[in-house]
């Protein structure tokens, strides 16, 4: 029987090592059997494969196998095909070299290095030592070349995580660009949906389990596309969660939008990851097919932001909540339920009350306020047509033309008054010199003109913002009317049209609430707009 029992020990990382056709798993295990053939001493009893795990680290799955079997007394004996195989930091490199092999009578073996353990001629430790160090600087190289990579790929807008988002997977023709997964995007949607109409994430959690949809982390498994293991998720029974829920509902991703960089490690060797500030990360617009609108996206932000009470059986969120306000105190209104006579009555007050600084606190019926909310929105939107009618009634080019040449007058004029400023700025100098100006003359008349010009320039870019504005008018009100004049049929008001349309509703009394509707200064430019074309008595029977 052989006097030593060997474990050929094979590593391959997944990215520098690849590179080196001689450093494959294949020509690694060839190295050590003709290197063994020729050591009747030696019996190859076993072979270990980490195939994918980076040298800086030693908590690799076959290393810490072989180090079992080494305490166990199974092998004496470990062949490598060279140092950087073994690992490539070299203070844990050395340590096992020095001591923990040596503590279990273990031989070492580096086939390329020439060293041997049972030869104390085959290597100096100060050698070795070099060599270490020699493979972790060149682990450290590639961590920098490899971050670097990264960091140009994520600045051109690719996408370079392991594992899509669900509702996306990476395009086949190109790895580092998403593209939507159709089975998947249509839960996604139907989660949003569900949220505006006023469910909560519990609720939509709950309906989605009744109905048998696949967890994200299940579905990917099922369709053997990339998902993170580890926690919870990557059991088989995990299920949805409001939590889960909570998470797409939140995730910008949807939008076509990638950010990218939100974590990051110490070093090449704390592989540990680490929370980035977000100035650092890297945001990119339309970097791929978005599934959710961004109307929608922020609609469910601002439902987040309310208080959003929901019913005691948690399945919807209540008609109003986080929107009413106390038009005598600013506090929120909140939602009570009374029985008299065996007749329910639902109302909203004011809970701080006169002992507390309400003043004047108002008590409101569930199907009076509404009837007068319903009423609100339906004369708003009606609005919101008339406005757009009439904006296309006039030659709006023609308008929005008189606008910018008026607006690029204004900047000529402050260009002239900034040259100028600079001239006499550029003279202050010499003026000085020549003894005309004292120094705190010449401070003073510096400051004024540094003043002037920074006054025009800001002037100038504020204007050509204004010009941007006017030109692209025809397609924003295009955006935020048809957010109105969608629900121009309207008859009986949802949770679903009070979150789209209205951003507060104040009460002061019965007969006295004031509605705040979204894109109120987009309305409000279109009114002025109107008013310098169209005569005014034609705007009040047009606009209420």
């Amino acid at each position: 029987m052989s006097k030593f029992q060997a474990d050929a020990y094979l590593r391959l990382s997944y990215t520098a090592d690849r590179m080196e056709e001689s450093d494959s798993i294949t020509n690694q295990r060839k190295l050590i059997q003709d290197f063994v053939a020729t050591h009747p001493d030696i019996e190859l009893v076993s072979e270990r494969v980490d195939d994918g795990y980076s040298g800086v680290l030693f908590d690799r799955p076959a290393f810490l196998e072989m180090m079992d079997d080494i305490k166990a007394g199974k092998i004496n004996c470990v062949i490598v095909k060279d140092l950087s195989r073994l690992g490539r930091d070299y203070i844990e490199a050395n340590r096992y070299l020095q001591r923990i092999f040596p503590a279990f009578g273990v031989r070492f073996i580096s086939i390329n290095d020439n060293i041997d353990t049972e030869n104390e001629r085959s290597g100096d430790d100060l050698t070795v030592s070099i060599k270490n160090i020699i493979n972790d600087t060149y682990s450290h190289d590639i961590s920098v070349k490899t971050r670097s990579a990264l960091k140009a790929k994520r600045e051109r807008g690719d996408y370079v995580g392991a594992c899509p988002v669900y509702g996306y997977q990476k395009d086949p023709d190109n790895r580092n660009r998403l593209i939507v997964d159709a089975h998947s995007a249509g839960v996604v949607r139907d989660i949003y949906r569900r949220r505006i109409e006023g469910a909560s994430a519990k609720r939509i959690a709950d309906e989605l389990n009744r109905l048998g949809v696949l967890s994200p982390h299940a579905y990917k498994v099922s369709r053997d596309l990339p998902h993170p293991s580890g926690g919870f998720a990557d059991s088989p029974e995990a299920k949805w969660s409001a939590l889960a829920v909570q998470r797409i509902l939140q995730d910008e991703t949807y939008t076509g939008v990638l950010v990218q960089g939100k974590q990051t490690t110490h070093n090449h060797k704390l592989k540990v990851p680490v929370a980035t500030a977000p100035s650092k990360w890297v945001r990119r617009e339309n970097a791929h097919e978005a599934i959710i609108s961004r109307r929608d996206f922020d609609l469910v932000q601002k439902i987040s932001q309310l208080d959003t009470r929901t019913a005691p059986d948690g399945e919807s969120v209540y008609l109003f909540s986080g929107l009413l306000i106390c038009g005598s105190c600013g506090g929120r209104m909140t939602r009570k339920t009374n029985t008299r006579n065996d007749k329910q009555y639902v109302y909203y007050h004011c809970p701080t009350g006169k002992k507390h600084g309400c003043y004047n606190p108002v008590m409101f019926r569930e199907d009076e306020l509404t009837a007068c909310v319903l009423a609100g929105i339906q004369a708003h939107v009606r609005n919101v047509a008339s406005l757009d009618t009439l904006l296309h009634s006039i030659d709006e080019e023609r308008m929005n033309q008189q606008a910018i040449v008026s607006l690029r007058k204004q900047i000529n004029d402050n260009e002239i008054q900034m040259e100028q400023a600079l001239r006499f700025r550029t003279s202050l100098y010499e003026n000085l010199i020549n003894g005309y100006l004292t120094k705190e003359e010449y401070r003073y008349s510096k400051n004024k003109y540094s003043e002037e010009i920074q006054r025009a320039q800001e002037a100038i870019n504020t204007l050509r913002r204004e010009i941007e504005k006017v030109s692209n008018s025809a397609a924003e009100r295009q955006k935020w009317t048809q957010h109105f004049k969608q629900f121009a049929n309207l008859t009986e008001l949802n949770r679903r049209a009070v979150i789209s349309l209205i951003e507060a509703i104040t009460v002061t009394s019965k007969t006295d609430i004031d509605i705040r509707f979204r894109y109120a200064i987009e309305y409000e430019y279109a009114r002025e707009q109107l008013t310098q074309h169209i005569p005014a008595s034609v705007m009040e029977r047009a606009v209420v």
